[in-house]
């Protein structure tokens, strides 16, 4: 079955054919107005294409920290007696237990 479907910007439109498999129309006529099948598919693509930049960011930020994990943890070391001298001079003396 071929199915033209209009996909619908925000300020232009272009036609396109697209082909998609019977079941999948089955659904789309299921969930959309033959009226409203264009704008449900653009706003499905818009969506997919926003989820995975998501998901690509999520990724490479998750290889970036895992990557430098060590090294920033050996800098948080470093820094953490002078970090806590000054907290101690601006909050005063440690409780004791």
């Amino acid at each position: 079955m071929r199915t033209e479907i209009i996909i619908t910007a925000t300020h232009m439109s272009k036609r396109i054919n697209v082909i998609l498999p019977d079941t999948t129309v089955a659904v789309l006529d299921r969930v959309a107005s033959k009226g409203s099948r264009s704008r449900l598919i653009s706003n499905a693509v818009l969506h997919y294409v926003k989820s995975q930049s998501a998901e690509n960011l999520k990724e490479s930020l998750k290889r970036g920290y895992l990557a430098n994990a060590a090294r920033d943890l050996e800098i948080a070391q470093e820094w953490f007696p002078l970090e806590e001298e000054a907290w101690q001079k601006v909050y005063g003396k440690k409780k004791k237990k």
